[in-house]
């Protein structure tokens, strides 16, 4: 059963909204301006490990639709269960884009993959800012569980979320520890206000 054979109109929806989504997250990133190049004041590279083990997650989440040929899971559930797992994942997926996208403007020029505090930075701490510390983070972690539900490969989510977890420890680690570095205080009462990927989680 190939991807556009997918057993319903839930199943087909749901695919139709994630890979929008999925070509959103991209675009979000590619065609994003390119700020004027800024002087760096610190910078810490261990965080391309984490990204590297980010990117992994994605890759072992994709791996079982793309290798099967099929991308909705065919389990045996009722209308009803399909259409509450359709709205859940397409929910989950629409706003973990939003939440993405409006981190990534929000951060502007003070985003990069690698951890770094640049001349003139600020610690922001509005807009999904005010929801956890790293909402990109937060919505990169969402689109991953959204492709798994809909994929219905549950031991590969599983397994995928662990490396994206210790993926996105070590980046936060690296990360906040320079922005501790650098603002002392203020941080630090950020960092007790707001949690860091999931409200009230962690």
């Amino acid at each position: 059963m190939t991807y556009f054979e997918a057993g319903n109109v839930a199943h087909r929806l749901t695919f139709y909204v994630l890979i929008a989504c999925w070509w959103i997250f991209g675009l979000t990133f590619w065609l994003r301006r390119r700020p004027p190049k800024v002087q760096e004041t610190k910078r810490d590279s261990t965080s391309l490990v984490g990204f590297a083990l980010q990117i992994a997650a994605y890759v072992l989440i994709w791996m079982f639709p793309l290798r099967r040929g099929r991308f909705i899971s065919q389990a045996d559930l009722s209308h009803a269960q399909d259409w509450l797992l359709a709205t859940v994942t397409m929910t989950l997926a629409v706003g973990s884009v939003w939440m993405v996208n409006s981190a990534a403007r929000r951060l502007g020029k003070q985003w990069a993959l690698t951890a770094r505090v640049v001349e003139g930075h600020n610690l922001i701490q509005d807009g999904p800012y005010r929801l956890v510390r790293n909402p990109i983070y937060t919505g990169m972690l969402g689109i991953l569980i959204a492709t798994g539900m809909a994929s219905g490969q549950w031991i590969a989510l599983l397994a995928a979320i662990v490396i994206f977890m210790i993926g996105t420890y070590i980046r936060v680690s690296s990360e906040e520890k320079i922005l501790r570095e650098a603002f002392g205080p203020e941080f630090e009462a950020y960092e007790r206000k707001v949690r860091a990927l999931i409200p009230g989680v962690y």
